[in-house]
């Protein structure tokens, strides 16, 4: 098995010059479940289309282990690259049985016929689909459809698994039952796995790695948890979590963080004058009159979640959730009143989005 390395890389659409992929550089870790997370047009397609081998990078280099597969002149067919990929849209030949579309691949790789039914009897067992080898996908569900997708991808054993979106097409219990079967695929053949997806829970409860990537770059790269505890940029703050950090457009004056006319606490390091970003985890806040910081919300909406209630006031252009352990006695419009901790959880420099040292 191999791990991934990316360099530099680049791709930039001819002849629009539209740069979709600018600088990228990554480590996975051989046997890792790294996951390209980001909003639409943010490059984590064509990010996972350059790993394929679907497209052509105009810069930097790709590595499966020790070998260039993207680079430097070189460029490896996708076919030779050892590695499988599954669409979002299945793309499974309609007219062959579910047993002829996982066979195919090993047809071309020219296995012999008895190594063949063995194998394809292998992975439809290891996705549980085994009942359904002579039917065609127009007789199957999109939850079987996908399962054929993933035997037919692994059944040739690639070192490098490739998902694009794969569950997109799904209701939601399917979605969480196909993220427990990839995962459980994912352990099985020990491969690396590199997973597309714009879901910030599939991203959490699936990779090992994130890649959060925004504009044709990654913002930041870690596991779950660190991008979680430690977000890099204010980006990164509001996209993680569920339901994701708050954060206050405030300026630092006279050693004080103000936000309108709250008091948001010491300045610390923040040079006065500088527009900064304050951040506030939904559970570092509560609701009532102090003592602390107080911001004016009027009450928008609350949602069950886990067996609380994210309560979500309006302030201004912002959105501010807090996680409460009740639903509070409010309705639509109503003031409620957001108590604030000491300080906030984190502060960002408003013109790049980097955190500041506290």
């Amino acid at each position: 098995m191999t791990g991934i390395r990316v360099s530099g890389l680049r791709k930039e659409f001819a002849p629009s010059g539209t740069v979709a992929v600018d600088g990228v550089d990554l480590e996975v870790p051989t046997g890792a479940f790294l996951v390209l997370l980001g909003p639409s047009g943010c490059g984590k397609t064509t990010t996972l289309r350059m790993l394929a081998g679907l497209e052509d990078p105009t810069g930097g280099e790709i590595r499966f282990g020790e070998t260039v597969v993207a680079g430097a002149g070189t460029v490896v067919p996708p076919g030779r690259r050892d590695a499988g990929l599954v669409f979002q849209s299945y793309a499974l030949w309609p007219h062959m049985t579910v047993r002829a579309n996982v066979e195919w691949p090993l047809t071309i790789a020219r296995m012999p016929a008895a190594q063949r039914r063995e194998r394809i009897a292998e992975v439809l067992d290891l996705l549980a689909i085994g009942e359904l080898a002579d039917r065609y996908p127009g007789e199957i569900s999109g939850g079987q459809q996908q399962r054929v997708a993933i035997a037919r991808m692994i059944a040739p054993n690639p070192s490098v698994l490739l998902f694009d979106e794969p569950l997109s097409n799904l209701d939601a219990k399917l979605r969480a039952e196909t993220r427990t079967e990839l995962l459980r695929v994912h352990r099985a053949t020990g491969a690396t796995s590199v997973f597309v997806t714009h879901d910030q829970i599939e991203a959490m409860t699936m990779a090992t790695h994130v890649a959060l990537m925004r504009d044709g770059r990654v913002e930041q790269f870690g596991t779950p948890a660190e991008l979680l505890a430690d977000p890099a940029t204010d980006f990164v703050a509001t996209f993680m979590g569920t339901p994701a950090a708050n954060v206050l457009d405030a300026v630092a004056r006279d050693g004080r963080l103000t936000a309108g006319d709250t008091d948001l606490g010491a300045a610390g390091a923040v040079a006065d004058g500088t527009a900064v970003r304050a951040m506030y985890r939904p559970e570092s806040l509560r609701l009532g009159t102090g003592p602390g910081p107080v911001l004016h919300t009027v009450f928008a909406e609350v949602t069950p979640l886990a067996g609380r209630m994210v309560v979500t006031g309006v302030h201004g252009d912002d959105r501010i959730s807090v996680v409460l352990d009740e639903r509070p006695e409010a309705t639509h419009g109503d003031p409620l009143p957001v108590v604030l901790p000491a300080c906030p959880d984190r502060v960002f420099d408003a013109a790049t989005g980097r955190r500041i040292a506290s």
